[in-house]
């Protein structure tokens, strides 16, 4: 568990590398983009029910029938 020296050395090193105004960037630059997402994810308009149908997933096909065609495949 990192101490309360740690986390203010940490703090302290992050603001000599990066310095303020890129640090106050980063959080008005992180902020737009979620809101920005967040708007993404309402949408326009709500999806309807009926155009949201759900698909059958296709037949699956005999292996034994797949076998025997690519058998005849690498044959030719």
């Amino acid at each position: 568990m990192p101490s309360t020296l740690h986390i203010i050395l940490l703090l302290v090193v992050v603001v000599l590398l990066f310095g303020t105004s890129k640090l106050r960037n980063l959080g008005s630059d992180l902020g737009g983009a979620i809101k920005s997402f967040k708007k993404g994810m309402e949408g326009d308009e709500p999806a309807k029910p009926s155009e949201e149908r759900l698909q059958a997933d296709p037949p699956l096909r005999d292996t034994a029938q797949t076998t025997q065609q690519r058998e005849t495949h690498d044959a030719k």
